[in-house]
């Protein structure tokens, strides 16, 4: 048991059975009374985003989570299909629990999938990716003032605000939690 003072971005629990990530975490304290500890998460099994409320001092049930390194094999409609890298299985989770992220879901990506008493319930996506840009606005000359951006779209139809400089056929790094250009590596 954890108190829910102790609760953080990326923190895991269950309250009556279900399992809860911390997406956002907020901690208020009135003139008067107890602090309040607001959370938002996402119930891990449904994929549903609530938020919640404590009162300090209150605890909740931690859990230990497991995750193993898998590549990114393909999309299958519904569900992804991954490859673990130590065993050779082949696990497969619903399109549905990767949400936008599926955007930075490319054919080889090594990625973490976690799981809780066998049960494959999330994942950790690596914190930079390449891509290769395959299309691009046209850039205008001469509209250089205060670092002007394009958009570009990517290999995987993510949509990606660039500098002037990136053209179709480079590739460029994006953070992951961000969505945001980094650098272009070649």
């Amino acid at each position: 048991m954890i108190d829910v003072n102790q609760l953080r971005r990326g923190t895991t629990f269950t309250i009556d059975g279900q399992l809860y990530k911390v997406l956002k975490y907020s901690h208020n304290k009135p003139g008067r009374g107890k602090a309040t500890i607001r959370v938002t998460v996402r119930n891990l099994r449904s994929g549903s985003t609530t938020e919640m409320t404590f009162n300090s001092g209150e605890r909740v049930q931690d859990i230990r989570l497991e995750g193993r390194t898998v590549q990114f094999l393909y999309p299958d409609g519904e569900f992804y299909t991954f490859m673990d890298m130590s065993t050779y299985e082949q696990p497969q989770m619903r399109s549905d629990i990767f949400g936008d992220d599926a955007l930075y879901l490319k054919e080889g990506l090594e990625l973490k999938l976690v799981s809780y008493e066998g049960e494959i319930i999330d994942y950790e996506l690596p914190t930079t990716i390449d891509f290769e840009v395959v299309e691009s606005e046209a850039a205008v000359q001469g509209d250089t003032a205060n670092a002007p951006t394009k958009k570009v779209k990517t290999e995987t139809g993510l949509e990606v605000q660039v500098p002037l400089f990136v053209n179709v056929g480079d590739v460029i790094r994006v953070n992951t939690t961000t969505g945001e250009y980094v650098t272009r590596v070649s």
